[in-house]
């Protein structure tokens, strides 16, 4: 007597099990989409932020001799791109449009002043002073006036986001950002508005010490 055979189960084919993964992946990318419109289960399984951090701590001091005479605010919309050269952008490309808002300082180092830049006549009624010319500090971003209007990324772009430890960093175009800000600050009169400031704060001072001429000169 013959014993009949069973039908074994078939394996899943190649094409079959890598179509169920883009579905599992696509699935994951547009839940948080799925949980924002079903009213009430996004905040059934909403986040809690919590600040771990410990406190901070003091590395350095450093003496600062220099006058802060002028500082200027500014605003730039940063439009940056990033293609891939064979695949369309809807595959693997990025694209974000930030805007960017910080200031830049303009600044007289007094601490470069020694005794032969300062002349003071004999009865001490008049003085002349030469000072170096002002000079501009780093552009430093306001994080709270700073954000980014839009990002678009390809589907190759937000699969690496989530194995990423910094997802949709922004570390670029804040750079640019800061770039920018810098450039527009060289063509302004911030440098121009430090020396006047600093003139009049050092004839103001000296006035008020009985010096009824002060001359403030700028240059080597």
């Amino acid at each position: 007597m013959t014993t009949p055979i069973r039908n074994l189960p078939r394996r899943m084919p190649g094409w079959a099990k890598a179509l169920t993964a883009i579905v599992l992946v696509l699935v994951v990318l547009f839940a948080g989409l799925r949980l924002s419109v079903v009213p009430g289960l996004k905040d059934l399984f909403g986040t809690e932020t919590q600040d771990r951090s410990g406190p901070a701590l003091l590395t350095s001091i450093q003496d600062i001799s220099r006058y802060e005479a002028a500082s200027g605010n500014f605003q730039v919309v940063v439009d940056l791109e990033k293609d891939a050269k064979l695949l369309p952008d809807a595959i693997r490309g990025t694209r974000t449009l930030y805007v960017g808002a910080g200031t830049v300082d303009a600044y007289v180092d007094l601490g470069k002043v020694d005794e032969d830049d300062v002349t003071v006549d004999g009865d001490r009624t008049s003085a002349t002073l030469r000072l170096p010319h002002a000079v501009l500090g780093e552009p430093a971003l306001d994080p709270e006036r700073s954000y980014a209007v839009s990002k678009q990324r390809g589907l190759l772009d937000r699969l690496g986001d989530l194995f990423s430890d910094n997802p949709n960093g922004e570390q670029a175009v804040q750079k640019l950002a800061a770039r920018h800000i810098g450039d527009a600050a060289k063509d302004s009169e911030l440098e121009a508005r430090a020396e006047s400031n600093t003139t009049a704060m050092l004839q103001g001072l000296l006035h008020s010490l009985g010096f009824e001429e002060v001359r403030v000169a700028y240059g080597p």
